[in-house]
């Protein structure tokens, strides 16, 4: 390596390199003070600690002074408030220049001052709602949904309040607008035909503007009614409401379209009996919401008990496993239920 270094004083490193067919990479390598250190040390038992190079600046780059400049003219009143880009434009109008504005930004980086300078908003912690209902009038659900009105952009809104855990629909209505005034009356409505006690229910909605308003917030502190509302952008929040209104729009007739108000609530009028009175529910044992809600529900487990015993006294052959059974009667409703904890994850 010592002849490559003598020729690369002459004909410079790249062709001396290329004349001896070594690296430059190698000839850099082995030129570096670790290295002649180590060379020197070669044979010896002793482990080697080489120190590592002392940074070195650029010889372009500006010294502690000049960067001082900078720095100063950028906390000034003038630019305290402007960016690098803006303070490097001004001063170049004015026929001063400190340093170019990439430079600038690296030496506001260097003192950790390149982020963000105003107030931004901090969005709230939302909590996430855990609600339990095991009886009826316990917790109750409500939305609005819009309905397609004759023409494009044009819209009906239905209200619906639903009992969490019947999934019985205790007020509804119908209106040209989502407004608080309407959610209001129709929720006083549904608490007095319930007979709603204060401290004996909890109301569950979405951030909708109506769900939010101060009318409805004063009118459930004064019916001694909790509330709660979903995280934003979390439809999981609020499942019964969501799953009523697929009830409804999947339901066989419901229009594309309605003509007029008097025909989307004729259409409701229809519908939310069928709802109540007829519809057996899939998560309430098949029952229909009225018969959970108003304490009808273990009367008719036991009946369709009896008919499923005597089914099996009749053919006992049909039933391979076990006696028949109907579905279980619903015990609790959640929204959100806790996560079990892990020795409850190791009893079950």
């Amino acid at each position: 390596m010592a002849a490559a270094t003598t020729l690369a004083r002459t004909v410079g490193v790249q062709h001396a390199c290329g004349a001896l067919g070594v690296s430059r990479a190698r000839f850099y390598r082995d030129r570096s003070p670790q290295r002649s250190a180590a060379s020197e040390l070669e044979g010896s038992t002793a482990p080697v600690h080489l120190e590592p190079d002392p940074p070195r600046s650029h010889p372009r780059a500006l010294d502690a002074a000049e960067r001082q400049v900078v720095l100063d003219t950028l906390h000034g009143p003038r630019f305290c408030d402007a960016s690098p880009a803006e303070a490097y434009a001004t001063l170049l109008d004015e026929g001063t220049y400190l340093a170019s504005e990439r430079t600038m930004y690296r030496i506001l980086a260097a003192a950790d001052e390149t982020g963000e300078r105003r107030n931004q908003r901090v969005h709230p912690a939302y909590t996430k709602p855990e609600l339990l209902a095991t009886a009826p009038n316990q917790v109750w659900s409500w939305d609005i949904t819009k309905l397609l009105g004759p023409a494009k952009w044009t819209y009906f809104y239905l209200y619906v309040i639903l009992d969490v855990f019947s999934r019985y629909v205790v007020g509804w209505m119908v209106a040209y607008r989502e407004q608080a005034v309407l959610a209001e009356r129709l929720i006083a409505e549904a608490a007095a035909k319930q007979q709603v006690t204060p401290g004996q229910l909890t109301l569950h909605a979405d951030r909708g503007t109506s769900m939010t308003s101060k009318p409805v917030a004063f009118l459930l502190a004064d019916l001694g009614i909790t509330k709660t509302h979903s995280r934003p952008h979390v439809s999981n929040d609020n499942p019964y409401s969501e799953s009523q209104f697929k009830t409804l729009k999947y339901r066989p007739g419901f229009p594309t379209r309605f003509a007029s108000m008097e025909e989307a609530r004729a259409f409701c009028q229809q519908f939310f009996p069928w709802y109540n009175l007829e519809h057996r529910h899939s998560g309430i044992g098949l029952l229909t919401p009225e018969a959970v809600h108003y304490g009808r529900a273990e009367a008719l487990h036991r009946a369709r008990s009896r008919v499923l015993a005597a089914a099996y006294a009749a053919h006992p052959e049909r039933f391979v496993n076990q006696p028949p059974q109907p579905p279980p009667l619903p015990t609790a409703a959640w929204i959100n239920p806790p996560k079990p904890t892990p020795c409850e994850e190791v009893q079950h």
